[in-house]
């Protein structure tokens, strides 16, 4: 199954939907198309609330990308814009685990320089040695053309959703 871009970002954000909030983006921001936010608490405590053994808060921002042709440039800029804005939505202290950045790029096609710099990109940050948690950057890109996608090493759970997603049912033999 081929999908168009629009087609891969709708399906995406579809299956986003039942655990991620989305927040469409305005025409001005493009090629952003949406931002998605995952937070989870969790706790454990002893007979009741009062008595809590340990909380830990985990977070996901998932960055949409909609672009035609990515370069480098482009690929750079999105990449550092994703890397702020997921940084400042991070709630990091007492209790923060981890925060997962996630920019996915759509494209039709790509450049391989791009795509170069997109597996080779290692950003993680730990908060008072891993006290207050720390953050990873997934990356993902999803060339609607060839139906490839690219992640770099940290990214890899998203290269698997990503399949799981768009082409499970081409693997069950379903047209």
């Amino acid at each position: 199954m081929y999908y168009t871009r629009e087609g891969a970002i709708s399906t995406l954000l579809d299956s986003y939907r039942a655990y991620f909030n989305i927040i469409k983006c305005e025409e001005v921001e493009k090629p952003l198309v949406a931002v998605c936010e995952f937070f989870e608490h969790s706790e454990k405590y002893v007979l009741s609330r009062k008595a809590q053994l340990w909380d830990a808060d985990c977070e996901e921002f998932i960055y949409l990308f909609d672009v035609p042709h990515l370069t480098l440039d482009e690929y750079k800029k999105c990449r550092d814009y994703a890397f702020e804005d997921g940084m400042k939505r991070a709630n990091i202290g007492p209790g923060h685990m981890y925060t997962y950045i996630t920019p996915i790029f759509v494209c039709d096609t790509c450049d391989d320089d791009a795509v170069r710099a997109l597996k080779k990109c290692r950003i993680y940050k730990s908060f008072r040695f891993s006290l207050h948690g720390w953050m990873d950057f997934h990356n993902a890109v999803l060339e609607v053309k060839t139906n490839k996608i690219y992640a770099n090493s940290s990214g890899k759970c998203v290269e698997k959703i990503l399949k799981k997603v768009l082409f499970y049912e081409r693997k069950r033999g379903v047209s």
